[in-house]
């Protein structure tokens, strides 16, 4: 019996599962007719691999064009072995390939113990930056660190605002697979500054009142030390910045798709009581989920509800919307943050790098963007107007517009 387990790449966390009792090939790919069928990773073909059992022995084939690597070695044709690691592409998705035969014999293996444990583990032979250990599934961690009940496993970045942190929830120990979540903190400077205590305070209070399935789920707000922390989702995947700037501009039928996905998310929120204004759509914002190739849209900490006093003037230089920055912001204005995103997206280039100034006022020009068609070249141009009231009015509308694009 083989196994294969879907892993999010730097951590080792087990995301998906397919267990095969009598198959004697597997095949791997994005097409429908795969046994394991892998959506939303554009960089896997459509049959990228074959497994097949050849008399005692399991091997794999590539058919992939942007390659396969086992336990990080590029591989055209080798004999798998239990534990091996297979890498479908160089950024692409990481399966855990095992045998039930040689999974059953370790007697290392405490099936009744805490996260899989393995007795006396060292943690040995894992990929470089792996968070959790592919033998024992235990955290590799030089020291134990704390907030609340939640163990740290990984500072994920530093902001203005604070740091945020990879975490897992120990009071989950018993509960199988640690479940791992993002951890917000805010640092001791800004927690001094009431504007930014009111913007941690309602991300939160936002995030928990949000149900959609492109918005990361709240989990847990609370305080410790005088610090204010917040507990989401954790997405696996890459944000749309990072994947421009590693593969190069989109081609446009993507990025049609993905903005309406964006749009859908828009429309919820622009319809909720009070409506909310993200205020912050960019690339870096969007991540695609590794799992099913969901988009999703992060950082709610700039959202503003409609009909609440003047706020903050937020506003981020080639993607915010000119009334952003005299803190006016409408629904219009994260119309306005989608044609901008999709300016980037297709051509691999900042925004500002497409403004204009004419008539007394900064407008984006697409005219030198190549191969863009006129209908999508419309959208962007109508999304991306300088008065909100010459823009698409909805979320909804400016979805219709793009799915007559495709």
């Amino acid at each position: 019996m083989v196994n294969l387990t879907l892993l999010e790449p730097q951590t080792n966390q087990p995301l998906q599962h397919w267990q095969f009792l009598e198959n004697a090939v597997i095949k791997v790919g994005r097409a429908l007719n795969n046994d394991v069928v892998l959506k939303g990773f554009f960089q896997v073909s459509r049959k990228h691999i074959e497994i097949t059992q050849v008399e005692n022995q399991w091997q794999l084939v590539n058919h992939g064009t942007n390659g396969t690597f086992v336990n990080q070695n590029p591989v055209k044709q080798t004999i798998l072995n239990h534990g091996d690691l297979i890498r479908l592409a160089e950024n692409g998705p990481l399966f855990r390939f095992e045998l039930e035969k040689a999974a059953s014999a370790n007697p290392s293996h405490s099936k009744d113990s805490p996260l899989g444990a393995i007795i006396k583990c060292d943690h040995k032979d894992n990929p470089p930056d792996s968070i959790f250990c592919i033998h024992c599934g235990q955290p590799i961690v030089e020291e134990e660190k704390l907030i609340g009940s939640y163990q740290v496993l990984k500072i994920l970045g530093r902001g203005g605002m604070g740091t945020t942190y990879l975490v897992w929830d120990k009071r989950q120990i018993n509960q199988g697979p640690p479940s791992l979540s993002v951890l917000k903190e805010m640092n001791s400077n800004m927690a001094r500054v009431p504007k930014a205590r009111e913007l941690f305070e309602r991300e939160a209070r936002v995030l928990k009142s949000l149900d959609h399935p492109n918005i990361p789920k709240y989990y847990d707000f609370f305080v410790e030390n005088n610090r204010k922390y917040l507990v989401m989702e954790l997405i696996h995947g890459h944000n749309l910045e990072q994947l421009v700037n590693q593969r190069g501009a989109i081609n446009s039928e993507r990025v049609i798709e993905w903005m309406i996905q964006v749009c859908q998310v828009l429309d919820y929120l622009h319809n909720l009581q009070p409506p909310l204004v993200h205020r912050d759509v960019k690339p870096a914002n969007l991540i695609l989920r590794n799992l099913d190739g969901r988009l999703m849209l992060l950082d709610f900490g700039a959202v503003k509800e409609l009909g609440t006093s003047l706020d903050t003037r937020i506003g981020v230089e080639g993607y915010s919307a000119p009334e952003q920055y005299s803190g006016k912001p409408c629904i219009q204005s994260d119309i306005y943050g989608v044609g901008t995103t999709m300016v980037f997206l297709l051509t691999g280039k900042a925004p500002m790098q497409y403004y204009r100034y004419e008539q007394n006022k900064y407008e984006i020009d697409i005219s030198s963007i190549p191969n863009l068609s006129h209908k999508l070249g419309y959208v962007i141009k109508k999304a991306c107007k300088p008065d909100p009231r010459a823009r698409y009015q909805s979320a909804m509308a400016l979805l219709e517009s793009l799915i007559a694009c495709l």
